[in-house]
């Protein structure tokens, strides 16, 4: 076999592990509350990973046992350039399309958030404060959730007071004992809600879990490593967000003064690895994550 023709194949054949590397991360960012969990879709991952593969076989096989042409040496190559620009395209394509139903997601909750003018913004504030919380996860806890799950869970979970009356939400003073148990149950609903989405079953307790209390005494009395890690996130940046945005019972707060109230509720309320990761990340950041309200 021609050098030349030997050289183009192998060449070929070394930018079809790529594509395979490349597409196994694609897939597995597809396991997210967008994308993932549709069994269809699954199949035709894994069909397309098993396509490739069997290319790379082939090049493989050409490469050893037969006589190519120079030709078909340059198709093989030019052939695994395609499906490299393939999967480059799927990817930016599936990635835009998220970005739009995140987007689409955030004017939507906006619009649940300004029945009571003390939520307007939370919902999108809490998302933004997610964003940069994982950015600062230690790799033991990042490796085990999907950034876009996290952020959806952050931005609906409080979707449920969708359904909660308007005078409760509205209220300036305390609630009353019947007011407080109906409140408690806006996660619940919110995971009623939210369950005609079939992939959203992925963030589902992480939602109905958001106000539980490392020391048990939360909605549902759960405890420490019994609460899901995304849940004690939500638990600490929508206390922060709260606190610092104000509600129709509590005038706003600053970063110190909020910043103070989490320390002291560390390994009470709140997870203490979680809050010393969210009080590690620099108070500009922290800032930025504030909605830009008209």
């Amino acid at each position: 076999m021609d050098v030349l023709v030997l050289v183009l194949i192998l060449l070929g054949a070394a930018n079809m592990v790529s594509n395979i590397v490349f597409y196994v991360i694609f897939s597995f960012r597809m396991k997210d509350v967008i994308s993932g969990g549709v069994r269809r879709d699954n199949v035709m991952v894994i069909t397309g990973l098993i396509l490739i593969v069997f290319f790379l076989i082939g090049y493989l096989y050409i490469a050893i046992y037969t006589d190519a042409s120079i030709i078909m040496a340059l198709v093989l190559f030019f052939g695994s350039i395609f499906v490299t620009l393939a999967i480059m395209l799927l990817n930016r394509l599936v990635k835009t399309s998220k970005q739009r139903s995140l987007e689409v997601s955030q004017i939507l909750i906006s619009v649940i958030d300004s029945r009571a003018p003390s939520l307007h913004g939370h919902s999108l504030h809490v998302k933004n404060l997610m964003t940069v919380f994982y950015k600062h996860l230690p790799r033991s806890i990042k490796g085990d959730y999907n950034l876009i799950s996290l952020e959806y869970a952050a931005l609906f979970h409080d979707i449920g007071k969708l359904e909660m009356p308007i005078e409760i939400l509205n209220k300036e003073g305390n609630l009353t004992e019947e007011e407080e148990a109906i409140m408690r149950t806006h996660p619940q609903v919110g995971v009623r809600l939210l369950r005609p989405i079939r992939s959203f079953d992925l963030i589902a307790d992480w939602i109905l879990y958001h106000h539980e209390r490392v020391d048990g005494q939360g909605y549902y009395y759960k405890s420490a490593d019994s609460i899901p890690v995304p849940s004690k996130i939500i638990a600490i940046i929508d206390a922060y967000s709260a606190i610092t945005m104000g509600r129709v019972y509590s005038a706003p707060k600053t970063y110190e003064e909020a910043v103070e109230i989490i320390k002291s509720n560390a390994g009470i309320k709140y997870d203490e690895e979680l809050v010393d990761i969210f009080l590690s990340i620099p108070k500009e950041e922290i800032l930025a994550c504030a909605p830009k309200l008209e």
